[in-house]
């Protein structure tokens, strides 16, 4: 079963430049050190050899799984005058006096430190498809249950 990705426009356009930045300077980046750890002679002991291998292992899992990522995406825009959260909507909500705003975001884009939730967590999943002034809850990754009042939502 192929893995469903759902991306915003924005999140699309980061992922297509982190590809091009991967392909087109890390790539050569990492082929030069390669190739300046060789010349230190026996690869079998060099172990700046070895991290070079690796990174260039891991940027090519990432150049990989970026082109997967977008290859089977399905790119959704919030709908511009929508007055319930959707994918792509900027949600502010109060959790118990404490304002907090994010955006719903597919799982392959979330970034909580920057606020971006995927649609698939638990608090981005219990947003879908509320309205403004409703009262949400669910059990967020703590295990605890959380309680959510939308207080704004913009596209």
């Amino acid at each position: 079963m192929a893995n469903e990705y759902i991306l915003t426009p924005e999140g699309k356009e980061k992922l297509e430049k982190e590809l091009h930045y991967l392909e087109n300077e890390k790539r050569a980046e990492v082929g030069e050190r390669i190739k300046v750890a060789r010349e230190f002679g026996d690869i079998s002991e060099n172990s700046e050899y070895d991290d070079a291998k690796n990174e260039q292992g891991m940027v090519e899992a990432r150049i990989a799984e970026i082109n997967q990522i977008l290859s089977e995406a399905t790119v959704v825009a919030a709908p511009k005058k929508s007055n319930k959260v959707t994918v792509g909507s900027i949600v502010t909500v109060d959790m118990g006096g404490r304002e907090r705003v994010f955006t719903i975001v597919g799982a392959a884009e979330a970034d909580v430190a920057e606020g971006k939730i995927s649609n698939e967590s638990p608090v981005g999943s219990a947003l879908l498809g509320h309205k403004k002034d409703d009262v949400v809850s669910t059990v967020g990754p703590t295990g605890r249950e959380v309680t959510m009042s939308i207080l704004k939502i913009e596209h």
